[in-house]
């Protein structure tokens, strides 16, 4: 059976909803998959980390402040170290995603935090495999949106709670765990 580990911290709970519709969607092959939140010290159970050396795929996530990942998932990214040292997550496939408030809210730099931080793990990163939705006609409840290809990116308003989240994020999100999925399969064979 594909195992995956979604590791992420959410400030205000958009994130934590986007990491569980990826959660949905990568379930939805017959995966399984494990939601690991960084709490708000950006420290992780003592026994995530053992599922995450036990994943065949990791999937990262953070909202973006201020141009980058949250600050408690600098912190795991850091304490990560340990496992890098040992080659750990070495060969396992790895993908991101990010929200924020604005639509481009400089995600992609966490993005590329993730890709630089899987590089480091030598792990296999992935994108979306989704073309984005960049016609005309296209509405914010069609797939891939704010067109990511390489990582997941969605967009709530400040003033939005999380049940207002828009709906075509969260369905791009389902969409993007079942891709992950589905490369964590055919790499682990």
């Amino acid at each position: 059976m594909t195992t995956i580990a979604i590791v992420f911290h959410s400030g205000y709970g958009h994130t934590k909803k986007v990491a569980e519709h990826v959660e949905k969607g990568a379930a939805s092959t017959g995966a399984k998959v494990e939601l690991i939140a960084i709490d708000a010290e950006g420290n992780l159970p003592d026994s995530a980390w053992e599922t995450i050396k036990a994943a065949d795929g990791i999937i990262f996530g953070s909202p973006t402040y201020m141009g980058g990942p949250s600050w408690q998932f600098k912190k795991f990214a850091d304490a990560s170290s340990k496992p890098w040292y040992s080659g750990e997550w070495k060969g396992k496939v790895a993908a991101g995603f990010s929200n924020s408030a604005s639509l481009n809210g400089d995600k992609f730099s966490t993005i590329q935090y993730f890709i630089t931080l899987a590089m480091q793990h030598k792990l296999l990163w992935t994108g979306t495999g989704m073309m984005p939705a960049s016609a005309k006609a296209n509405t914010r409840d069609d797939l891939n949106r704010l067109g990511g290809f390489s990582g997941l990116l969605t967009a709530s308003p400040a003033d939005g709670s999380v049940e207002e989240m828009i709906p075509g994020d969260l369905k791009t999100a389902e969409a993007f765990g079942k891709n992950v999925a589905e490369v964590v399969k055919s790499v682990k064979g």
